[in-house]
C-alpha cells in the first residue's frame, strides 16, 4: 500500500539528531558516485517569478523525486514562497512507497547539510552567528547550528527591518544593519531572495566559515566578488553550481571540494581558511530525509 505523510506526521519524527549525520552520509555517497543524480530541471513559468523544480535521485536504498515550486512573490502572503511534494520508491524493485509532503523536508534538510559543514568547517570554538535573511531558512538554520557549536551572542538582519525585530523578539538574536551584524561574527548565514550581493567580504573576520543557501539561479547573487575570491570555496555539487549558482558562475570563483568530500575527509581546507559553502539543494537530500521519515513511520524494515 502506498502511504501519504503530511507535513504534520513528518514534524513528529523528524529530527536533526538523526537528520544532520543522515546529511553527511547522502552527501559522501553523492560525492563518492554511489547516486545517480542529474541537475534539477527547472520549468520557468514567468522568468523572477514562478518556478517549478522536478529533482530525481537514486541510491542503493531508495529512490525518488520531487517537485518543489518557488513562487517569490508569495513572500508577505498567507502562502510559502517554496512548496514540494515528495515520491519515495523502493530502489530494488521500483515499488512506490509513499507521497509526502516536501515543505518541511526541504526546510529541515537545507539546514540540516549547512550544519555538517559548519560542523567541519567552522572554528570549533565559534561564539557568534550572524543571520543576514530573517525567513523560514534563517530560522531553521538557527535551530540546527545549536547542535553543531554553543553561540553565544546571534545576530540578524533582514531587508525588511520589521521582520528582523520580529524575528530577534521570538528568538532572542540582536536586530542589527548587514554590515554590523556580520563584522566579527565567526559563523554566517545567508538565506535571501536576493538577486543582487548583500554579504560583502571586507566585513568577513578572517577564519569565519559562511553558509548561503539562497540565489538559486545562474544570474542571482548574494555574495559579492570579495567573498567568493577571498574565500575557500565547497559546494554540494560541481555540476550543480556551475550550471545554477550565480554567485559561482558570475564571480568566476574556483571550487575546491565538494561537502561530500569534506566529509569523507578527502579535500580539507587550510587551516585558519575562510570558508564559503554554496548550497543549492539536491535531490538525494530529499530523497534521503523522505527514507527517514518513512522507517520512522512504520515503513517495512530494509533488507
Amino acid at each position: 500500500m502506498i502511504r501519504s505523510f503530511s507535513e504534520a506526521d513528518i514534524a513528529r519524527v523528524l529530527t536533526y539528531e538523526e537528520l544532520i549525520p543522515a546529511m553527511e552520509r547522502a552527501l559522501a555517497a553523492f560525492s563518492a558516485g554511489e547516486v545517480i543524480q542529474p541537475v534539477r530541471s527547472v520549468l520557468t513559468i514567468e522568468p523572477g517569478q514562478r518556478y517549478l523544480g522536478v529533482m530525481p535521485a537514486a541510491t542503493h536504498e531508495a529512490m525518488g523525486a520531487k517537485l518543489v515550486s518557488f513562487y517569490p512573490k508569495n513572500a508577505g502572503t498567507e502562502v510559502p514562497t517554496h512548496m514540494a511534494s515528495i515520491a519515495l520508491f523502493e530502489s530494488a524493485t521500483g515499488r512506490p512507497l509513499a507521497f509526502l509532503d516536501g515543505r518541511l523536508i526541504t526546510e529541515m534538510r537545507t539546514a540540516a547539510v549547512s550544519a555538517a559543514v559548519t560542523r567541519h568547517l567552522a572554528p570549533g570554538e565559534a561564539k557568534v552567528l550572524a543571520l543576514i535573511g530573517s525567513g523560514v531558512q534563517a530560522r531553521a538554520h538557527l535551530e540546527a547550528l545549536r547542535h553543531v557549536r554553543r553561540f553565544e551572542e546571534v545576530r540578524v538582519w533582514s531587508p525588511t527591518p520589521a521582520h528582523a525585530q520580529r524575528f530577534a523578539a521570538d528568538t532572542g538574536a540582536r536586530a542589527l544593519d548587514a554590515e554590523a551584524a556580520v563584522r566579527g561574527a565567526d559563523v554566517v548565514v545567508v538565506a535571501t531572495d536576493a538577486r543582487e550581493p548583500v554579504l560583502k567580504g571586507a566585513w568577513l573576520k578572517p577564519g569565519a566559515h559562511v553558509n548561503a543557501v539562497g540565489a538559486p539561479r545562474p544570474d542571482w547573487r548574494e555574495l559579492d566578488d570579495d567573498v567568493m575570491l577571498g574565500s575557500t570555496l565547497i559546494v554540494d555539487s560541481r555540476e550543480g553550481a556551475l550550471k545554477e549558482s550565480g554567485d559561482v558562475i558570475l564571480s568566476g570563483a574556483p571550487i575546491f571540494a565538494e561537502a561530500g568530500e569534506v566529509f569523507a575527509n578527502l579535500r580539507r581546507p587550510a587551516r585558519g581558511a575562510t570558508t564559503v559553502f554554496k548550497s543549492l539543494g539536491l535531490a538525494v537530500e530529499d530523497i534521503a530525509t523522505a527514507q527517514l521519515v518513512y522507517d520512522a513511520l512504520g515503513g517495512p524494515p530494509r533488507a
